[in-house]
């Protein structure tokens, strides 16, 4: 008796078999659809996991540029610091001794490269086991990119530090040169 008022049309011969078809169809279909099935919780979950992998791509893809900005940085400086570098004189006759990673390494200089590098125009970049004599300004850009390859850099806070003298010293009057060999 549901579908009373069905068979009625049908009889009446206002409505199809087909188009009473239809109508079932498309009931089941709007009840299936009004169901919580869980489906828009799990849509929901689903949506969040997505934005969470494309935040964590974006973030990996800006990592990855920034590294292969610094490589690229860092691979210029290198072709830089050769191309600028000055060449060590054959007879070189002092020993120039600095530190690097605890290290103590020499080169042989003469009166001329020790003078521009006590100076501060110079500076020393040691790189693949090898050190470079190189101008003041590309010493202090390798110390701030990266400092593990700078060798020797002067600076004015350390002869600054050199030359605070205490009150009580007796040898304050006999100033230590800085040519100092021994």
């Amino acid at each position: 008796m549901a579908n009373a008022l069905q068979e009625q049309l049908l009889k009446a011969g206002l409505a199809s078999k087909q188009k009473a078809r239809d109508v079932k169809t498309q009931k089941k279909r709007d009840r299936k659809a009004k169901v919580d099935d869980g489906s828009s919780a799990l849509k929901q979950q689903i949506a969040e996991q997505k934005a969470q992998q494309a935040q964590r791509d974006r973030s990996l893809n800006e990592k990855r540029f920034a590294e292969a900005t610094e490589k690229g940085l860092v691979r210029s400086l290198v072709t830089e610091i050769r191309k600028q570098a000055i060449t060590l004189p054959k007879d070189g006759e002092l020993k120039f001794n600095f530190t690097l990673d605890n290290k103590i390494y020499s080169l042989f200089i003469d009166n001329k490269l020790q003078q521009q590098l006590l100076n501060g125009r110079l500076g020393i970049v040691r790189i693949e086991e090898k050190s470079y004599v190189v101008p003041h300004k590309l010493a202090e850009r390798v110390n701030l990119l990266v400092p593990a390859w700078c060798g020797y850099l002067w600076t004015a806070t350390e002869s600054q530090t050199e030359t605070a003298v205490e009150e009580d010293d007796p040898y304050a009057d006999y100033v230590i040169p800085d040519d100092l060999m021994w």
